[in-house]
């Protein structure tokens, strides 16, 4: 059995460029950067960046272009895959190396959240002793609930 899989957990290098593809079928790109840190013979810490080029379709590439921006953190799941066309131009054949993203998650916005709008603890009153969250005395029967 062979296995191609990629985890990569980093900030967005440019915001996500959303294009239709002929099909209708959404495509979006955008770039991750990754970092790596070490020590050096020396001993000294070094970090070193990696820039990843990523590609997703259909309704996750709509989400992603939707919610993510240039700089915020993001988890995907995916695949390393490789294309390559021929330049008209110079006749000159590229090729690309990108991570298709299978699955994904928004990362922490850095003030605890998970990627969406937050409001910081200090902007959030404290709740005082009278306004505690009072529970019903009644057991909740499963029968009693609507749906």
């Amino acid at each position: 059995m062979y296995l191609n899989k990629v985890f990569l957990y980093g900030n967005l290098t440019r915001d996500p460029e959303l294009k239709a593809l002929p099909s209708g079928s959404q495509v979006a790109n955008f770039g991750i950067a990754t970092n790596r840190s070490y020590k050096d013979k020396s001993g000294a810490r070094q970090e070193a960046t990696e820039f990843h080029n990523v590609v997703a379709f259909g309704r996750t590439a709509e989400v992603i272009a939707q919610y993510m921006k240039k700089g915020r953190p993001i988890f995907v799941e995916g695949r390393i895959q490789t294309r390559s066309w021929d330049d008209k131009e110079s006749g000159k054949k590229n090729y690309r190396t990108e991570i298709v993203v299978d699955n994904f998650q928004f990362g922490a916005d850095g003030k605890g959240g998970a990627g969406a709008p937050h409001v910081g603890a200090e902007e959030q009153p404290s709740p005082k002793d009278d306004e505690a969250i009072k529970y019903p005395d009644e057991e909740i029967n499963p029968e009693d609930i609507p749906f």
